[in-house]
């Protein structure tokens, strides 16, 4: 969904629609995922404007952002383990937020694991077009996070705010599984002087449960053998009626018909929309 309605909101805005491949963690990508992904885009009609970028490549990048960040007093090591903050959970601390351990220094004889952002006592607020007005206050829902992981990895949420300026986003599309993210990266836009982009937010596809539907939930696969039909029931998902005689239509007059059409004041405001 969120692919169908990125690509929609950048063509009805003249605008160009970049496709780029998150493959931080090396050691649990799959062989072949990433090849899967743009094979299946393309069988749907949807091509970037831009060559595809694979954070992989693009380390250096990360670790100039992480280096301004240090020098501006922002960051510091850290030497606590997932272990240590789940038992620090046990003696009343928030569970999952990150008590502060390492704030003022590292323990006495404790080696730096990971770097943490030093997050500031103050809200981060931002307007979703679809979501409306969010408010966060990071030290009581995160805490300070992590931008660069004990493994040596550099965290997602630094990776993607780097990336987005480099590339010079201006508008973001995406599930609202990400929405509660925002916050965290207009932050390290702020510090890092970086543009904040728009932000767009679209309902996710749950099961009874409210799970998620992807790979990782046994959903079905996309089906690429039936691509207008696939496309069609999208569009009706994301909240917009196209005609019944669309259905047999080629992709190019499908997609003349969606961006035409494409309107995101029909989107449903909403986080989720369960599938039966």
């Amino acid at each position: 969904m969120a692919a169908v309605g990125s690509f929609l909101d950048a063509r009805a805005q003249a605008g160009q629609w970049l496709v780029r491949i998150e493959d931080l963690d090396a050691p649990r990508a799959v062989p072949g995922a990433a090849q899967q992904i743009l094979s299946t885009l393309s069988a749907f009609g949807m091509h970037p404007d831009a060559p595809v970028s694979y954070q992989q490549q693009r380390s250096a990048h990360y670790a100039q952002a992480l280096r301004q960040l240090e020098t501006l007093q922002q960051c510091y090591p850290c030497a606590c383990s997932r272990r240590d903050i789940q038992q620090l959970a046990g003696t009343g601390a928030p569970p999952g937020i990150y008590p502060g351990t390492c704030r003022e220094g590292l323990p006495a004889g404790a080696k730096a694991r990971a770097t943490r952002l030093r997050v500031p006592e103050r809200s981060i607020r931002f307007h979703d077009r679809l979501q409306g007005e969010i408010s966060s206050w990071l030290p009581s829902e995160c805490g300070d996070f992590i931008l660069k992981r004990a493994d040596g990895l550099f965290a997602y949420q630094l990776a993607v705010v780097v990336d987005d300026a480099r590339q010079g986003i201006t508008h973001v599309v995406r599930g609202a599984d990400l929405l509660d993210s925002t916050a965290r990266q207009i932050l390290l836009q702020q510090l890092l002087a970086y543009p904040t982009p728009q932000y767009l937010h679209l309902p996710l596809a749950v099961d009874a449960a409210g799970i998620k539907l992807s790979k990782q939930s046994h959903a079905e696969a996309v089906d690429s053998a039936h691509p207008v039909a696939t496309l069609c029931r999208a569009l009706r998902f994301l909240g917009h009626r196209p005609p019944a005689a669309l259905q047999s239509a080629t992709l190019e007059e499908f997609w003349r018909w969606a961006v035409d059409h494409w309107d995101t004041a029909q989107l449903p405001p909403r986080q989720s929309i369960k599938q039966h």
